[in-house]
């Protein structure tokens, strides 16, 4: 499977999806207009991938801030990932950022999914 790479910029978070190395992140900022022609890639990737996945699959969230249109893709991002057997989402967030850290808890609650909580 193709490498999704995509570099961080002021608006855009860093995307690094990876198969080969287990290697699947999201960091930094999402403060995009058009959530969805960014994500779509992303999307796209996660359901082939869903269809052959590794044994086991950690995947870090370490987001800085993002908006309410990146929230709600985000959410569809965890739909996908639920469904992957041994999947597990690492949820990062600074000390003091309670707003990131209560994000991720309540992506969790809603969700019905376990998730790794680390302080970065």
């Amino acid at each position: 499977m193709k490498i999704l790479y995509l570099e961080a910029t002021h608006d855009t978070p860093k995307v690094m999806l990876n198969k080969r190395d287990g290697v699947f992140e999201l960091s930094g900022r999402s403060i995009l207009e058009d959530t969805e022609a960014f994500y779509n890639p992303v999307m796209e990737w996660l359901e082939q991938y869903a269809q052959d996945p590794n044994p086991t699959t950690l995947f870090s969230f370490k987001f800085k801030y993002f908006n309410s249109s990146t929230s709600k893709i985000i959410y569809n991002i965890f739909d996908v990932l639920k469904n992957i057997p041994g999947v597990q989402v690492e949820w990062c967030y600074h000390k003091d950022d309670d707003d990131i850290l209560e994000a991720g808890q309540e992506f969790e609650e809603e969700l019905e999914m376990k998730f790794l909580f680390k302080e970065l």
